[in-house]
């Protein structure tokens, strides 16, 4: 009784200090797990090996641990004993073979995602992949690319960069670094990438249709850039146009292809479709100043002013240089201007014309709308005639004076300046003009008894 007595104090003894010892054991090695994926974190997989290994010295039946070191020793490209490790810890824990499902189904998911073009899907599951495939180098590679589809150029270059840190050779990533260079329009820098690519994996296809691309882009964009210095604008607006085919997916490439050919269809007095191509240009790169004031400059031509002020605006906002502060105000200033009666218009001469051209035009215009030539016309129609007469002789009275002319021309609204139009009398600027007779093929009179601003013509 006494000896039974003394053996289950004795086997309760060793109970608590075996409980106690694995206690203890269990928490300094999940101190060297955490020691380990800390140096992992800073991708110093030698100390984060060395911490993993002494954490399964402790506890050689946990799982994890084995888990954990495999996935070092694939960045330490030890392969074979990254298989032992993972191959272990699956007989430990079932539960690493359903993880390992888990990532076939991302994988699975990530290639219909990257047929469809969802980019984004693809990034999303190979996140979820590489969070129980840490080291796996394809997983990242085509991370890196979805990323490159996307224009999430620097995170695409560092996921890359990170891979050829431990497999210089490694052709994807290569391939990765010059996909991010190409569309970036570092086009040189990006076929260097692929050829090395290419060296180190030659039958890597889509290294050698992306080098392709590159070459056959640069070749197009030069040829349109030399016959468009040349003169040659017909020839330049088609080889940009043939640019443009090669390669949809190259962005910024593509939007200056597109504001090269909006600059030819300008010099073709083709500004709608110019207005088009740089729209297109702005689309794809939405901080391509260029093609805003290529636009803004045929929205001018075009008379089409608020349109150029905002793209103005749009310019001075992201870039306030003088240039483009002037150019705003410029802009501003056709826009007040375009509020006011155009007189140039209302002559027909261009903004430029002399003062010759002016009386011409004057004379013109003045006998065209003169009411005494439509004396037979309905009264709608003599009405209307007559509005033009009084705008023709208005329009003149300001561009043959120079200080109105120079006042007018700089954005003043001629009808708010009662001292400098006066008492405007439109019959009495025809009459100063043509001297009260005849000349010019034609004879007039005026009719008193018909009321002022009422002559008779006789055209010959």
């Amino acid at each position: 009784m006494i000896l039974s007595l003394r053996c289950e104090i004795c086997t309760a003894g060793m109970v608590h200090f075996l409980s106690f010892f694995i206690s203890v054991s269990f928490r300094e090695a999940e101190s060297f797990k955490e020691q380990g994926n800390a140096y992992y974190i800073k991708k110093d997989y030698s100390e984060a090996f060395s911490y993993y290994t002494k954490a399964i010295d402790m506890c050689p039946k946990n799982a994890s641990y084995y888990g954990n070191r495999a996935a070092t020793l694939m960045m330490l490209s030890r392969h074979r004993e990254a298989l032992e490790d993972s191959q272990q810890a699956v007989r430990l824990d079932d539960t690493f073979m359903k993880n390992a499902d888990s990532v076939l189904e991302y994988e699975k998911m990530a290639e219909l995602g990257f047929e469809k073009h969802d980019f984004r899907m693809v990034v999303f599951c190979m996140d979820r992949a590489l969070e129980s495939a840490s080291a796996c180098h394809r997983f990242k590679v085509l991370k890196a690319e979805c990323l490159a589809m996307l224009g999430r150029y620097p995170e695409a270059q560092s996921v890359a960069s990170d891979i050829l840190r431990m497999d210089a050779t490694n052709g994807d990533a290569l391939y990765v670094r010059g996909l991010c260079l190409y569309y970036e329009d570092c086009i040189d820098k990006a076929v260097q990438f692929f050829v090395q690519a290419l060296r180190m994996a030659p039958d890597h296809e889509k290294a050698r249709l992306a080098c392709r691309n590159a070459k056959a882009l640069k070749a197009k964009k030069e040829d349109g850039n030399k016959a468009f210095k040349d003169g040659n604008y017909d020839a330049a607006y088609e080889l940009y146009s043939e640019a443009l085919t090669i390669d949809p997916n190259n962005i910024k490439t593509n939007a200056k292809l597109f504001c090269n050919r909006g600059t030819v269809g300008s010099k073709l007095k083709k500004i709608d479709q110019a207005i088009e191509d740089c729209t297109k240009a702005v689309k794809l790169d939405e901080t391509y100043i260029k093609a805003y004031l290529r636009r803004a400059q045929c929205y001018m031509d075009k008379e089409e002013y608020d349109e150029a002020v905002r793209d103005y605006e749009k310019v001075y906002q992201t870039e306030k240089t003088k240039e483009h502060k002037h150019l705003l105000k410029n802009a501003q200033l056709e826009l007040k201007k375009s509020k006011r009666k155009d007189y140039y218009k209302v002559l027909g001469v261009d903004k430029n014309a002399t003062e010759d051209e002016i009386k011409k035009a004057y004379r013109k215009r003045a006998l065209m709308h003169h009411p005494d030539r439509h004396s037979s016309a309905s009264a709608e129609v003599q009405k209307e005639e007559e509005k033009k007469f009084k705008e023709v002789g208005e329009a003149f009275t300001v561009l043959s004076d120079p200080k109105k002319k120079s006042r007018y021309d700089s954005g003043h609204d001629m009808e708010d300046d009662t001292g400098n139009m006066g008492d405007f009398d439109a019959n009495n600027i025809f009459k100063a003009f043509f001297g009260g007779g005849g000349g010019q093929g034609y004879s007039f009179e005026a009719n008193q008894s018909s009321g002022p601003g009422n002559f008779f013509f006789q055209f010959g």
